[in-house]
């Protein structure tokens, strides 16, 4: 029997239970995880408030790290390999889970099991939106909403590291001290200032070739107000809720604009593009160009209340829940 969280209805993190579950020994393709530690990220939110229903009743959570217990038929991975993961399912927020063997990578020499799981999804992410989305160039100048987030710290230093110019917005001057040594040049506070009068202040009256945007119906017209034609609008996420439908003649008004919705999960559909990703970002992090900032630990009980301080804008950088 392990211990797990499971919803069995949607709606705020009191819908949270934690449970004892059996485990089945791993079938075909399959391998038994052991969790040393859990990510928590905001999709897990969506899930959980059902704004991405999932089917009831379910385990949640996306992310981890720890060891291969016991492997089915099959695998390329074998018992005591350190592995983690962030695209192989539901059900993270437990001891030990079930996994299929070709959605887990290795976990190199050098990232221990708290780094791993709290970079794998905002790591990956942040790989993703800058070396495929939108091909970020040294020299270029892009605008992050919510830099001291797990994702934005992570993305401010991998950017600065290729020689982007990363302007970034936070709501704290806490936050803004984040940013600014996580790589961020420039840090608008969004409570205090005009984002966009601040941006063309910084720029020289500049609009930008490209917007990340993982915080939705806050921020969303201001992410097209800032883009020069024929920007990039990259909708990433959804943290203070779903935008408006969009009306496709505001992107001809804002000059022939282009938005894009991306996933973690279409941009590493693939074992091979999983893997890349995670080569890429670890080399990153053994280089010394990315650092994972880890600001709060919580207990696997305690998951409530760790969705209560994401949500409510009370954690600064990655989060992980231990087992």
């Amino acid at each position: 029997m392990v211990q797990a969280i499971r919803i069995h209805k949607t709606g705020g993190p009191e819908v949270m239970v934690l449970e004892e579950q059996a485990l089945a020994a791993p079938g075909p393709g399959m391998v038994t995880v052991v969790n040393r530690a859990i990510g928590l990220n905001y999709i897990d939110t969506y899930h959980r408030s059902g704004t991405y229903p999932l089917p009831l009743p379910t385990g949640i959570g996306l992310e981890g790290a720890g060891v291969v217990e016991a492997v089915g038929e099959g695998v390329d991975l074998k018992v005591g390999d350190r592995v983690a993961y962030c695209s192989a399912g539901f059900g993270a927020y437990a001891e030990a889970l079930n996994l299929p063997a070709a959605r887990l990578v290795m976990i190199p020499e050098g990232i221990d099991f708290e780094q791993a799981a709290a970079l794998m999804l905002k790591g990956q992410t942040t790989e993703y939106l800058l070396q495929r989305t939108h091909v970020l160039q040294p020299g270029e100048t892009c605008l992050f909403h919510a830099a001291a987030g797990g994702v934005g710290l992570v993305f401010g230093q991998w950017a600065n590291s290729i020689g982007a110019t990363v302007i970034g917005t936070v709501g704290s001057q806490e936050k803004a001290k984040l940013a600014l040594a996580h790589g961020y040049h420039h840090v608008i506070n969004y409570r205090t200032e005009n984002v966009l009068e601040r941006l063309l202040e910084i720029t020289g009256g500049e609009k930008l070739p490209v917007v990340y945007d993982g915080v939705g119906k806050d921020t969303f017209e201001i992410s097209l107000d800032c883009l020069r034609p024929r920007g990039l609008m990259v909708s990433f996420g959804n943290a203070s809720g779903l935008p408006a439908p969009l009306d496709l003649q505001s992107l001809s008004a804002h000059g022939s604009l282009y938005v894009t919705r991306p996933t973690l999960v279409t941009y590493t559909a693939t074992t091979e593009e999983l893997r890349q990703s995670s080569a890429d970002l670890f080399a990153r992090v053994l280089a010394g160009q990315v650092r994972v900032e880890i600001g709060q630990r919580y207990a696997l009980a305690d998951i409530q209340q760790a969705h209560r301080d994401l949500e409510g804008r009370r954690t600064t950088g990655s989060t992980v829940i231990l087992p």
